[in-house]
């Protein structure tokens, strides 16, 4: 195939991938190809390359499948590289293209405007595969080299750096498919020792991770023929509708979910990390039979010792270990569901006044809706666990810890699903890091509730030094005034102070079909029952 440039043969790509949204910056380094995006399918111009990357990413996880997001070249694809890390952390699908200087200046050292040392090895160290396109011959294969490593396991990131000429110029395009990877298969003597250990089982538990997403009817077969309790990872939520009564959810470190762990004869877990904050700083005891599955082999026992290791994709075997499952003894599976309900009634409980908002969106939300969440408190202690996921997909949250980045993850998301509304849960300190992304919001007119958590700073830290500390440094910030501030971005706004306000409000806010910026004030809400900590080690504590 013959195209007229770079950018229609960057769009015919992205319609193959069936992208239809991009996100970016224009730059003199991108600008054929932001222009034919624009021609041919809808560009998003973001205020800062950090977004254009989250953008894309929860664009992908709302979908499914993959975002994209251009940048420019130098300081702009440095500025996308902290978005970058959080994708690589999640093993989320983003093709991030950014610009370079002319071919015939690369890597000479001279200062050519936008250039900057070694841009690739900085991409190749945030991404799971980074690339230069050589030659006008060259760009075809490289975008489908890169999708194709950014959709595979355990995926990721891929970046393209694109030498502006090279955009400008008639590109030619061979075709062909990208030569797949061989998928993982399990060592049959392991698998049968899996199986054999599950025919034995009475009180089986299962965790379920990010690998776990990709094999949603595979994992609802195994929960119902064993009778199992389903823990979850952040990142496995809604891989089986957490309305489901043998769903215990993100508690693993709750004590009644650490006594289950202690009396279970078996546990499966299913493509998990096994986080730090999500095992106590790996203090949490898992049971010593332990069937693991990844589709990573390096995963395979890396935090804790796996008795029977499965090298594969969930999907591919599960239904092998189901077939030979039995069914938990009654009082095992009752206790499960005993489990589940005690640990959301400790924590409905313990968020104090915060209940009520978390009770609306729950009852409010269609079923699948996205909840895109930043690292802020009420994220953290009930938007991670209490608010119901139901879809893999509407679980939207920054998997790397990195605050600031779920405005971004929600806009991509509202604008992958645009049919029904999106929620981002924010902290007035993360909304800060990218106040310029509520310009976006305003010229997009996404169907997007931002709720802003309102304490004058970064509570989560201020509670730290607050409980260890003898003075704070650092956390309390200026917060500006949200009213006006909505208003100077021509966006709906409304306040929440009282939890007799929360229905209204976001129920109003739920059913706009454009955006709206809800405030909570905390101080007037009134506190959780007990401050809020994240489960971090103190030395001095």
């Amino acid at each position: 195939m013959e195209y007229d440039n770079g950018g229609e043969l960057l769009v015919a790509h992205l319609e193959s991938l069936g992208i239809d949204t991009v996100f970016g910056i224009v730059s003199v380094h991108n600008l054929p190809l932001v222009e034919a995006v624009d021609r041919h399918l809808r560009f998003v111009p973001v205020r800062h390359e950090a977004t254009a990357v989250n953008a894309a990413d929860g664009y992908g996880r709302a979908r499914g499948s993959i975002g994209c997001a251009l940048t420019s070249t130098g300081t702009g694809a440095g500025n996308a590289a902290g978005s970058l890390i959080e994708a690589l952390s999640a093993g989320t699908a983003v093709l991030h293209i950014t610009g370079q200087v002319e071919s015939q200046y690369l890597g000479s050292g001279r200062g050519f405007i936008h250039e900057t040392k070694d841009q690739l090895g900085m991409l190749s160290a945030v991404s799971t595969y980074a690339a230069t396109v050589t030659s006008a011959r060259d760009a075809g294969r490289v975008l489908r080299e890169a999708s194709a490593a950014a959709l595979a396991t355990p995926g990721g990131p891929a970046s393209v750096e694109w030498p502006i000429d090279l955009q400008y110029a008639a590109q030619k395009d061979a075709g062909g498919a990208v030569p797949s990877g061989e998928a993982p298969s399990p060592d049959a003597a392991e698998l049968a020792a899996a199986q054999a250990l599950l025919a034995e089982s009475r009180r089986p538990l299962i965790w379920a991770g990010g690998g776990a997403r990709h094999a949603r009817a595979e994992l609802a077969a195994l929960l119902e023929a064993t009778g199992a309790g389903l823990i979850g990872s952040n990142s496995g939520r809604g891989s089986v509708p957490e309305d489901h009564p043998l769903v215990i959810g993100n508690f693993a470190t709750n004590p009644a979910a650490r006594a289950l762990l202690a009396d279970a004869d078996v546990l499966v877990t299913i493509g998990t990390h096994f986080r730090s904050n999500e095992t106590a700083d790996y203090n949490l005891k898992l049971p010593d039979a332990h069937i693991q599955i990844d589709a990573d082999a390096a995963a395979l026992g890396r935090v804790y010792p796996a008795r029977h290791a499965l090298h594969a994709e969930a999907a591919a075997v599960l239904p092998a270990l189901t077939g030979a499952a039995v069914r938990a003894d009654a009082d095992w599976s009752a206790r499960v569901s005993a489990v589940r309900d005690e640990v959301r009634a400790a924590l409905h409980d313990d968020i104090g006044p915060q209940a009520a908002l978390c009770d609306v969106l729950a009852a409010a939300l269609p079923r699948g809706a996205v909840v895109a969440r930043d690292v802020t408190i009420p994220s953290s202690s009930w938007g991670n666990r209490l608010l119901p996921i139901h879809d893999p997909r509407a679980n939207v949250f920054p998997r790397g810890g990195g605050i600031g980045q779920g405005l971004g993850m929600g806009i991509g998301a509202a604008l992958a699903r645009p049919d029904e509304p999106t929620v981002v849960i924010a902290g007035d300190g993360g909304l800060a890091v990218h106040f310029g992304e509520l310009l976006t919001v305003a010229q997009e007119r996404p169907r997007l509730t931002l709720i802003v958590f309102n304490d004058g700073g970064y509570g989560v830290l201020r509670n730290m030094q607050d409980k260890y500390a003898e003075r704070r440094s650092g956390v309390d910030l200026f917060t500006p005034d949200f009213g006006p501030l909505a208003a100077a971005c021509a966006l709906p706004y409304a306040r929440i102070a009282a939890p007799e306000e929360a229905a209204p409000v976001l129920e109003a806010a739920l059913a706009s079909d454009g955006p709206t910026l809800v405030e909570v004030d905390l101080a007037a809400l009134g506190p959780m029952k007990n401050p809020f900590t994240p489960p971090v080690k103190i030395p001095t504590a």
